[in-house]
């Protein structure tokens, strides 16, 4: 039978009536395929009202260490060998900045997502609401992947009277409490087909666009030999919708903003994109990769990661966030060709672009943000952090077939 202790175990009280499993771990593979498994995570994440990835993300942050999860086979593993001990520490941490109450330090919280994406602790033993540290790499995380509460969206959904906390919503979210998974399911369900309506006038809009376009290669290579200055607004020009054509569309604005303004921070270029009324579109996030970084956007990317965890929202914004940077580091600033790989690490890392869009990203050439030499030269440089993801994959394989 599993050892059954306190969740605050600073507390020495045998009647405390908060209580979980003991974490256990399970060392598995050898040599760089080594790796700890956590068997009874879900059962521990039960006890603190937490899904189990969160805190099995927590070790990976913490740890600088991959994690994987699989909810169907009830499998949580942080890649490396660490012991019990270690991540029991490790887990009164993510306890204590996720869990616990900060007024009276009771577990018996939920996750509240404001409508500014703020992760609030919402304490229902004394009421208090206190939030989490922003700062921390989880809560990109639980930003992307919200926790579910099925009876809560019941409850709303059946309510005899619609409030606004029923009606609004912002980045997948419910506004006015806040509360994660406060909609029904064919409110989700209505949302989806209305971002997908969304999402294929874009792409429709873009490809009557690409007709207009002189693409021969005497046209190609006029446009390479132009200056920096106008092969950017070139490629800023071509907008979303029809009405966007011309040099000063709201993406050829943004782009120019950003370049004069680019010590304005975060908080100002979203505010930026907002007012131009651009912030959801994906080639927003494009234009902001071409025109926000310098040569020493190693150290500028971290500034931007939670702005851009807020922007990419779908398989396309991720595809127009990698053809800014192969168009940012191909054309404007080709001396950074060889950081790919870091620059590719970084977003990945902070969840903003996944596994197969990244790897089908770098083993297909396309002519689409730059010209095919250039289009190889980016991807033949992403190969160490493409063979990176595969060896990762297979080494998750191999762990599976033991």
């Amino acid at each position: 039978m599993a050892t059954i202790v306190n969740i605050r175990r600073d507390v020495d009280d045998k009647f405390y009536r908060y209580r979980m499993p003991l974490l256990m771990t399970k060392i598995e593979g050898k040599g760089n395929g080594i790796k700890t498994v956590i068997p009874n995570m879900s059962d521990v994440a039960r006890a603190l009202s937490r899904p189990p990835s969160y805190p099995t993300k927590f070790f990976g942050c913490e740890l600088g260490a991959q994690t994987s999860f699989d909810e169907k086979s009830d499998r949580y593993i942080v890649n490396g060998a660490h012991d019990a001990a270690k991540l029991r520490e490790l887990l009164d941490a993510f306890i204590d900045k996720f869990v616990l109450c900060k007024a009276c330090k009771n577990p018996e919280t939920n996750l509240i997502i404001t409508k500014n994406d703020d992760i609030i602790r919402d304490c229902k033993a004394c009421g208090e609401r206190s939030g989490v540290d922003m700062r921390h790499k989880l809560t990109t995380f639980i930003l992307k992947n919200p926790p579910k509460n099925p009876k809560k969206s019941k409850k709303k959904a059946s309510s005899d009277s619609p409030t606004p906390n029923n009606e609004a919503e912002t980045n997948g979210h419910a506004e006015g409490d806040g509360e994660v998974g406060a909609e029904s399911d064919d409110e989700l369900t209505k949302r989806i087909k209305a971002e997908a309506a969304e999402l294929d006038a874009d792409a429709a809009a873009i490809k009557d666009e690409d007709w207009s376009v002189d693409t021969s290669e005497a046209a190609v290579k006029e446009r390479m030999k132009a200056l920096e200055a106008s092969m950017a607004n070139a490629v800023l020009a071509a907008g979303d919708d029809e009405s966007d054509e011309g040099a000063d569309n709201p993406y050829s604005q943004l782009g120019n903003w950003a370049k004069e303004n680019r010590d304005a921070g975060p908080v100002q270029v979203y505010k930026k994109a907002q007012d131009l009324g651009i912030e959801k579109k994906h080639k927003t996030v494009q234009v902001l990769a071409q025109t926000l970084f310098t040569a020493d956007i190693l150290k500028e990317l971290p500034t931007y990661i939670p702005m851009f965890v807020k922007m990419v929202t779908s398989e396309k914004h991720q595809k127009s966030l990698l053809g800014g940077i192969e168009r940012f580091v191909g054309v404007d600033q080709p001396d950074l060709i060889p950081a790919v790989p870091k620059i590719l690490m970084e977003l990945y890392q902070a969840d903003i672009i996944e596994e197969e869009v990244v790897t089908q990203w770098g083993t297909h050439v396309s002519k689409k943000y730059v010209d095919k030499d250039i289009s190889k030269k980016v991807r033949k440089a992403s190969e160490p952090f493409l063979k990176w993801l595969e060896e990762a994959e297979d080494d998750d394989s191999e762990e599976d077939e033991e």
